[in-house]
């Protein structure tokens, strides 16, 4: 028995380092998924824009955080933003949907970095962060109205409907798949993901893709036909 136990952990060992690796490298079937691309880090870790197109992306989203300014240094928002545009890619922008702030700030932001550009992909809020680590503290009701007064702020300056990159945890708090029609954005690496309970428009199919053409792990997206 102790033989046996011992087998099936060492089993068990060698495949998660198996599916570790495999990981690194894995991306779905492009004649499944023919339109590829990425959500670079949110990090300053150096991309490489041309790189990632030789390798396989189509288009780029590029985190919008807090504290990004139009005359940022080489690395931030605006410096990746004109170097992702310089090297052919489709360009697209997520926002992450802070639930302790005010829905003006942080579209105030999206307005001042983002142009209005109708070549640009529609944009993404990101849902991932909950609100019970807010202070002061902030209802559910709350949270869900400033996150509809962002979307139609948002809405407004980029002249089309957002994409809602949501998290199983923010689903499962607010319903938001539910409640609101907008096209979702799901992640689950490697398996399809089905926790909104509807379909999706875009899949973040690997959240740790390794590439030459980043110092950090990408997160590989994939659009459904």
């Amino acid at each position: 028995m102790l033989r046996l136990a011992a087998l099936v952990v060492l089993f068990a060992m060698a495949f998660a380092a198996w599916l570790w690796w495999d990981m690194r490298a894995w991306r779905p079937d492009p004649a499944m998924y023919p339109e590829q691309g990425a959500l670079v880090p949110a990090s300053g870790a150096d991309v490489r824009f041309a790189t990632l197109k030789a390798v396989g992306a189509q288009f780029v989203y590029l985190p919008l955080a807090a504290g990004a300014s139009g005359t940022d240094a080489p690395g931030g928002f605006a410096d990746r933003f004109a170097r992702a545009q310089e090297a052919g890619l489709q360009v697209g922008v997520l926002l992450h949907f802070d639930p302790c702030a005010g829905a003006d700030a942080q579209s105030g932001l999206f307005a001042q970095m983002v142009p209005r550009d109708p070549d640009l992909l529609p944009p993404a809020i990101g849902l991932d962060r909950l609100a019970d680590t807010c202070a002061p503290k902030v209802s559910d009701a709350a949270v869900e109205s400033e996150l509809m007064t962002l979307i139609n702020q948002i809405e407004t300056h980029a002249g089309r409907s957002v994409i809602l990159k949501l998290t199983p945890a923010f689903q499962e708090r607010h319903s938001t798949a539910t409640t609101l029609a907008r096209d979702l954005w799901l992640a689950r690496d490697r398996a399809r993901p089905d926790y909104a309970g509807r379909p999706w428009l875009l899949w973040s199919a690997n959240s740790a893709l390794v590439t030459e053409a980043s110092e950090e792990p990408v997160e590989w997206v994939v659009v459904q036909k």
